[in-house]
């Protein structure tokens, strides 16, 4: 086994578990670097809109989405090796909780 092998496998063996499939199911790395990307920026806009975001104007909402999309540039060469993809889904799931459990309140106020 040459050496690239051996390096490419010990890179494999390390990836966090989503970031490991994508790369075993992506045509080639380059087209995987985009899609986790994508996951990467996708999930966290999904965890902003749940938690943080509040009524803004369009230029302000823009504004917002590029820094965002400008941080998770850092996050992407993170969730290589960390689970930054599992952590935004387990929060987005939290976040999803959260509101459905704030709209039954909500509507049980609403109705007494």
């Amino acid at each position: 086994m040459s050496a690239s092998v051996k390096e490419t496998e010990f890179v494999f063996n390390r990836m966090s578990g989503i970031s490991h499939f994508i790369y075993e199911m992506a045509p080639s790395y380059t087209v995987a670097g985009y899609i986790l990307f994508a996951v990467v920026f996708l999930m966290s806009a999904i965890v902003y809109h749940l938690g943080f975001a509040k009524k803004l104007k369009l230029l302000q909402n823009l504004i917002i989405y590029t820094f965002l999309f400008i941080g998770c540039l850092v996050l992407t060469f993170l969730a290589f090796f960390l689970p930054i993809v599992e952590g935004l889904i387990v929060a987005a799931l939290i976040l999803i909780i959260y509101r459905v459990r704030r709209l039954n309140e909500h509507k049980e106020d609403s109705v007494a």
